[in-house]
């Protein structure tokens, strides 16, 4: 066998860095961080940030800290309650931690995964093999009645921030990741980095098991009304966005998700509210997302020409 030096394999630097940011996540935490550190190739250095978690989030991960040379753990006080501006802050503030920290790779983990033992090594791997790999992860999965099932929304071209990689030189061409209002910085990102030529890609075989649920009824409803702010906010376009959400109707719950997140949508657009992103950003976007539109619309009428040819 092998010995690689200084975290190498197959001549590329296979060092990485990773950030966490948790809140109130004593429930899953402790899963979390033995997953990582089960890694083939773990972590140079985890930067977990308490963001303001009121539960037992902080003895744990101290405890895992004081075992573990590799965590850091930075403690962060703000005001209570879940906010997707706030996460990112977190994730900033745990920068500070990796001054003079050499690497090639800095990757997001959210605090409520399991991931498999390969899984970063697997990620380290495709970047290796394509020079063009700015962003990396795998599929989301969650739990339905006890088996865990790939997400619905999963997409090889949408990389789920909850566990992906970034090449170094990609992050710091687009600034890291962005403070927004109705979250999505995983998707502005992987934009960002597509304007500056790099590619973003997600791998069906690399599953990413989410423990925790988005919330149900009321929670859920707002969590998409959410979303169809956020949408508006980076300037999707209009009839992508309602077939987006039409689509979205066989999601569970059937009906009111995809509703709720087009009234969002359609809340903002009336509002006429000011958009974080530049001009260029929304028009390289609704590029994108016009070609993904022609895209299907020719494969169906292709796929439905080969069906009725004799």
């Amino acid at each position: 066998m092998r010995v690689y030096a200084d975290g190498e394999r197959n001549g590329q630097p296979a060092e990485y860095v990773i950030l966490t940011a948790a809140y109130n996540e004593e429930e899953n935490i402790g899963k979390t961080i033995e997953s990582v550190l089960s890694q083939t190739i773990p972590p140079k250095v985890w930067v977990i940030v308490s963001d303001g978690s009121t539960d037992r989030t902080d003895e744990i991960v101290e405890e895992c800290a004081e075992k573990n040379g590799c965590i850091r753990f930075l403690r962060r006080t703000r005001t209570p309650g879940h906010n997707f501006g706030a996460k990112v802050r977190a994730l900033q503030s745990g920068m500070a931690l990796l001054d003079g920290v050499g690497y090639g790779y800095i990757g997001n983990v959210d605090a409520d995964l399991t991931i498999e033992p390969s899984y970063f090594e697997s990620l380290i791997a495709q970047f290796n093999g394509n020079p063009a790999l700015g962003i990396a992860g795998g599929f989301v999965f969650e739990d339905y009645g006890g088996v865990f099932r790939s997400r619905r929304s999963n997409r090889v071209y949408s990389v789920a921030h909850a566990g992906q990689l970034v090449r170094r030189e990609c992050y710091e061409a687009i600034g890291g990741y962005a403070v927004l209002e109705y979250g999505g910085e995983d998707w502005h990102a992987q934009t960002s980095a597509r304007m500056k030529g790099w590619e973003a890609r997600a791998f069906p075989d690399l599953p990413i098991y989410h423990h925790r649920h988005t919330g149900e009824g009321d929670i859920l409803i707002r969590h998409r009304f959410r979303q169809g702010r956020m949408d508006y906010s980076f300037g999707s376009d209009p009839v992508f966005e309602v077939l987006k959400c039409l689509e979205r109707l066989l999601e569970r719950p059937c009906v009111i998700g995809g509703l709720a997140r087009l009234l969002g949508f359609a809340w903002s657009c009336l509002q006429q509210e000011n958009r974080p992103v530049s001009r260029e950003f929304v028009a390289y976007l609704r590029k994108e997302q016009r070609e993904k539109l022609f895209s299907a619309i020719t494969g169906e009428w292709r796929s439905k020409r080969l069906q009725a040819q004799p």
